[in-house]
């Protein structure tokens, strides 16, 4: 969470995951990525989003057999998962990094997966990597 105590979180999407609402951020700063599909998702551009003051980061990709470029989620997690040990070894906590399968049609699902990794953040904490630089 930043200063003013409003979590941050990012969250990274194929274009046919998710449909942005508004409703769906209440209680949190949110920045999204769009890509036209997850296995554009790179270690280095999760890493940059906690860098950036993400206090978490959610992956949502298409369903295994939904995705239409074959493995484009399987990729991700693949790629989710390195990251996770990386914040691990680096002290940040691997439960503010997670990926889920959606579909932009379940709106509901979503919002309650991002209400709950704002909740998750109670307990985490803020990104401990920003206290390095103030």
């Amino acid at each position: 969470m930043n200063i003013n105590n409003t979590p941050k979180l990012t969250l990274f999407h194929c274009l046919n995951s998710f449909e942005e609402t508004a409703s769906m951020f209440d209680g949190c700063e949110a920045k999204t990525i769009k890509m036209a599909c997850s296995s554009m998702t790179k270690d280095v551009h999760l890493l940059r989003a906690f860098e950036a003051g993400a206090d978490a980061v959610v992956v949502l990709v298409c369903s295994n057999k939904g995705c239409r470029y074959a493995e484009g989620s399987i990729r991700a997690k693949k790629r989710v998962g390195y990251v996770k040990t990386i914040l691990d070894d680096i002290g940040m906590d691997s439960k503010r990094l997670n990926i889920f399968n959606t579909t932009a049609k379940d709106s509901g699902s979503i919002k309650d997966i991002i209400q709950d990794t704002i909740a998750s953040l109670e307990t985490i904490g803020p990104n401990p990597a920003l206290n390095h630089f103030n």
